[in-house]
């Protein structure tokens, strides 16, 4: 994913521009720090406190110069009209977030007016359309019948969240004036790998495949993730 956004930033934005960067639900801050380290004004918001703990201790291990580029606000992401004015950053990230929002729209509506015209959203989402494939790649071909009729699923950390469409989510990018502009699929083949498992030693030969897999139809549409990029008109 760090691959496919960055993409969009430089086909969208000068080289060597110093964007305004703001990352709502940064978790421990890993897009955060990588954009800080590339020259970017980066503003993390974060709702747990545990995370926001670790992302200042990853913070302040890093250089003075990066650390002035980062502001990080212990807040819920659906407040940003409050900390922040319309039109205040060129880049809005929410990565991993919408599936624990119930009712996103009015999320997504308040990171679309911080952004300037021109300015970049990035959206990473569980997709809808393929919640039957983890399961039934798996052989629970029970859980598979009951995953394509429902975007509730029960995620990693064994809490039950909720998916989005692709449709759906450009029918609303449309409407808050940040229509889709591209979209990937991220981990098409990787889903299944269990969390504590070891990266292979042919890395970038794995990552090569996803990343293609992510732009190239009709694999990108069974890919655990979406990755959705809409641009304010």
């Amino acid at each position: 994913m760090a691959r496919q956004l960055d993409e969009q930033i430089v086909g969208r934005f000068p080289v060597g521009q110093r964007l305004r960067v703001l990352d709502v639900g940064m978790g421990q801050g890993t897009q955060a720090l990588r954009l800080a380290r590339a020259g970017h004004q980066v503003t993390g918001v974060e709702q747990d406190s545990t995370m926001v703990a670790v992302a200042r201790e990853a913070l302040a291990a890093e250089p003075e110069g990066i650390r002035e580029r980062v502001r990080i606000i212990e807040g819920d992401g659906r407040d940003t009209g409050v900390h922040f004015l319309p039109g205040s950053f060129d880049v809005v990230l929410c990565h991993g977030v919408l599936m624990y929002v119930e009712d996103p729209d009015a999320l997504l509506a308040g990171l679309a007016r911080m952004l300037a015209h021109g300015g970049l959203l990035s959206l990473l989402v569980r997709n809808a359309d393929a919640l039957a494939m983890r399961p039934g790649l798996h052989g629970d071909w029970a859980g598979a019948l009951a995953a394509f009729d429902t975007v509730s699923y029960r995620n990693r950390l064994g809490l039950d969240v909720r998916a989005d469409r692709l449709e759906t989510l450009t029918d609303t990018l449309a409407g808050i004036g940040a229509p889709l502009h591209t979209w990937y699929g991220v981990r098409v083949f990787t889903d299944t790998a269990a969390d504590d498992a070891e990266a292979p030693a042919d890395v970038e030969t794995l990552l090569a495949a996803e990343e293609r897999a992510g732009r190239t139809d009709p694999y990108r549409r069974v890919a655990a993730l979406l990755h959705l990029c809409g641009v304010r008109g």
